[in-house]
């Protein structure tokens, strides 16, 4: 990418889709890998994310561990939005939460390894709240011996959590999302690269009680949230939902316009939730 556009064009271009807001009693959760932007590009996200009027709950994750993304969380709460941001060491990405509803409290998800890539918090409006866990997964590779060590550590700590997360969550609907940077099994185009360890990360979400939402409502579409070099595209980015709630999963969609417009290299997704009608 060579360089932004001017800020102002940006927002008008992607302002042209910005919907009404939906009924009452629906949470509108954005999750979007913003790709460690720098200060400029940060305070420009955070505008536009500002603009949509169904953009309340947010996952961001690659969020950069320095000026950028403090640069983010601050242009956030300028905004208008409640702002998580967990404690990060070691390490060059961190997953932000925020929201602009009545109530945003931590949950903690107990995970050792890299827990500031998976915060979670109870997100309430009125008598509803959701338990949201923002979750961005290390890419594949490293050097040498360390090759795919944190991508395998955080997936395999993150696995073995889910069904506690389900349990402590009883009758409050939850959410994990989040670049997971993991493909579903019959994804298309096929990428040989991943291996079936990748893919059983997949599987576990359905193994411990919840559904892919994307998948819940367009079991045969074809997708994307980035693409490489040669154009192929992959759908890193997901929502899954507590199985007994997933009847009030009404629309999971994936916007093209920010990445399109080089806000970032993936595209975000946004999942809508309504329990009016449950």
């Amino acid at each position: 990418m060579s360089g932004l556009r001017d800020e102002t064009e940006q927002l008008l271009l992607l302002g042209e889709t910005r919907p009404d807001r939906p009924m009452p009693g629906a949470f509108r959760i954005l999750t979007w890998n913003v790709q460690h932007a720098a200060e400029k590009r940060s305070r420009t996200q955070a505008a536009w994310l500002a603009q949509r009027e169904d953009a309340d709950v947010l996952v961001l994750t690659e969020v950069g561990h320095g000026p950028g993304g403090l640069a983010l969380a601050q242009a956030l709460r300028e905004h208008g939005y409640r702002v998580m941001e967990p404690v990060c060491a070691g390490d060059k990405y961190l997953t932000i939460l925020a929201c602009r509803l009545d109530e945003m409290v931590q949950v903690d998800v107990g995970m050792t390894v890299m827990p500031h890539r998976a915060p979670a918090a109870r997100i309430a409006t009125g008598r509803q709240a959701v338990v949201v866990v923002g979750l961005y997964v290390p890419s594949r590779g490293g050097p040498g011996e360390q090759r795919n060590v944190a991508k395998r550590a955080v997936q395999d700590a993150f696995a073995a959590r889910l069904p506690k997360l389900i349990a402590d969550s009883g009758d409050t609907p939850l959410v994990v999302a989040g670049d997971l940077n993991v493909l579903e099994p019959g994804h298309q185009p096929h990428h040989d690269v991943f291996g079936v360890w990748e893919y059983d990360f997949y599987r576990a979400f359905a193994a411990a009680g919840l559904v892919d939402a994307f998948r819940a409502l367009h079991p045969e579409a074809v997708e994307h949230s980035w693409f490489g070099r040669a154009g192929n595209g992959y759908r890193f980015d997901h929502g899954f939902v507590s199985a007994e709630h997933a009847d009030s999963i009404r629309t999971c969609t994936y916007l093209q316009e920010p990445r399109l417009a080089g806000l970032s290299d993936h595209a975000a997704m946004l999942l809508t939730l309504d329990f009016a009608a449950v």
